[in-house]
């Protein structure tokens, strides 16, 4: 009988040092997920995107629905309604005063816009990330060359192999 308790009490403590060890390392493995991993550009992005929703709202409404309303009579998007249940209204503040259940076609006008700003702005950007990696890619391409010795990559000037010393002007004469 003592037997058996001394081996429960053995590994429970064998239990408690496994756990204690598992622990440790989710632990561990959380902080290099959550410092060094996908989380912080993540969260850099939503901020990032966050700025830029906001900067783009700001020119829809700003610039782009007063043009728009210009081409349509002064008519601002954000405005627009149709009342389905409580009467008629000249403004969509006197309908929502009157509690009146309306359809604001003009925010979803807006909103469409905004996407259309947000997706069109994105694509220019990434367009020019674009053509700057393949300027990038062609300005190296540029200066480097390939020693046909030894196969090394070597100023594109280069008279002689860095790796092998080998003379290139003699290569490239024949």
């Amino acid at each position: 009988m003592e037997k058996t308790k001394k081996e429960t009490v053995e590994k429970t403590k064998d239990n408690k040092a496994k756990t204690k060890e598992l622990a440790k390392k989710a632990i561990s493995d959380y902080k290099k997920f959550a410092i060094k991993g996908n989380v912080m550009d993540l969260a850099i992005g939503v901020v990032i995107g966050t700025a830029f929703t906001n900067i783009v709202n700001t020119l829809v409404s700003s610039v782009i629905t007063p043009v728009i309303s210009l081409f349509t009579s002064n008519v601002d998007l954000s405005t627009l309604f149709i009342t389905l249940k409580g009467g008629s209204f000249d403004t969509l503040e006197a309908a929502k005063a009157a509690n009146a259940i309306t359809l604001n076609y003009g925010a979803l006008i807006n909103a469409i816009l905004n996407f259309f700003m947000i997706t069109l702005v994105l694509f220019i950007i990434v367009k020019i990330i674009s053509a700057s990696n393949k300027k990038d890619a062609k300005e190296k391409e540029k200066t480097t060359k390939e020693c046909p010795y030894c196969l090394s990559t070597i100023p594109i000037k280069a008279t002689r192999c860095a790796h092998c010393t080998s003379d290139l002007t003699k290569k490239e004469n024949n």
